[in-house]
């Protein structure tokens, strides 16, 4: 098997390090960092995710968030639920899911480039009703002197993609639903190329007719969307359950690189598959073109953070960053914890399956 030897592994952030947004919640997990270079600091937006404290036997609390005013806690009887796993229940006379948490964004930044030693800076909290149930997973990508940033949004209508952008981390505009529920895993190259802005997503985690699966999108303006195209299947046991986009590309001397989830399926009903990342390598000029793609994962749950929390055995990759020899990895670690690692460029070039589509 497939063993990249890591360097550098630091867990960043941990749930007793982060202040909960109100009173009565918890905080269970701050995981799935968005990681970019600003200025002489490095910034990150993490996903802070909360539950009530009370506890009321036979009850299960659902939170969701309020236009105004805090979070609202909905009690249902737990013989009115389905757990479906760790994080999501169902409603037993409609089917409708819930989560079980409620999570919304924090953004940090440090001067030291080693990524360590983050202060707290601001919170983002749902505003509009595609967030009643929460916001997540941002990714964070400079183009020009603008960041922008996709994070799902997450309704009763579904898990949609959303888009903010800023041009000093302080001030976020937000610009609405971009790609439709169930469509998340938004990375954006953090180019033009052509004329276009161009996107990596995952539209769908299941489909009837093949392989888990991850597309590309193209826009004039990073509203509108189309000219979708196929550029990956799960083909292998590791990433059969579900895959997704983890990184904003780098642009390295032989392409794109970029890495990725997958999930292994489920051992048993109501728990979560293994997440492992890989690597993926698409063409400079043509990125639905794939050069190379892992066989086998470049990371795995294998430390003790990364397979106990609360969704356990769990490796995320969100954010990546370039340091020449090396690339330095940020991720979340069993929903619990935010997480880096810097792995060899050129061993994990390596170790990809080349052309596999030839």
């Amino acid at each position: 098997m497939l063993m990249i030897e890591r360097q550098s592994e630091t867990v960043i952030l941990r749930p007793s390090d982060i202040q909960p947004s109100q009173d009565d919640l918890r905080v269970v997990g701050v995981f799935n960092p968005a990681v970019a270079s600003f200025g002489d600091r490095l910034v990150m937006l993490a996903r802070v995710a909360e539950s009530p404290t009370e506890v009321r036997k036979g009850w299960t609390p659902l939170p969701r968030f309020a236009p105004s005013g805090p979070t609202q806690i909905d009690w249902v009887k737990n013989d009115d639920l389905e757990v479906v796993d760790a994080r999501v229940v169902a409603m037993k006379s409609n089917g409708d899911l819930r989560l079980t948490s409620a999570s919304h964004l924090q953004l940090f930044q440090t001067t030291n480039r080693d990524g360590v030693n983050w202060q707290f800076v601001t919170a983002i909290l749902p505003e509009s009703p595609w967030e009643e149930y929460g916001i997540e997973d941002a990714r964070l990508t400079k183009i020009g002197n603008t960041f922008w940033i996709t994070y799902v949004a997450v309704s009763r209508s579904g898990a949609a993609t959303a888009l903010m952008s800023s041009n000093d981390l302080v001030n976020f505009q937000r610009h609405g639903i971009i790609f439709p529920s169930e469509n998340k895993d938004v990375v954006l190259f953090p180019e033009l190329i052509g004329d276009d802005f161009v996107a990596l997503h995952r539209p769908n985690p299941h489909s009837h007719f093949r392989p888990p699966q991850i597309w590309l999108a193209r826009s004039p303006d990073m509203i509108h969307w189309g000219r979708h195209a196929l550029v990956l299947d799960g083909l292998h046991d590791w990433e059969g359950d579900r895959v997704g986009s983890g990184t904003p590309p780098i642009l390295c001397d032989e392409g794109w690189l970029t890495l990725y989830h997958g999930c292994t399926r489920p051992s048993k009903a109501g728990t979560v598959g293994s997440y492992s990342a890989g690597a993926l390598l698409l063409d400079r000029e043509y990125p639905d073109r794939v050069l190379g793609r892992s066989a086998q994962p470049v990371l795995q749950p294998i430390r003790h953070h990364e397979r106990h929390g609360f969704v356990p055995n769990v490796v995320f990759p969100t954010a990546m960053m370039d340091l020449g020899d090396n690339l330095h990895i940020f991720y979340g670690a069993a929903d619990a914890c935010v997480a880096s690692v810097q792995l060899s460029k050129q061993s994990v070039l390596d170790s990809l399956e080349r052309n596999p589509h030839e």
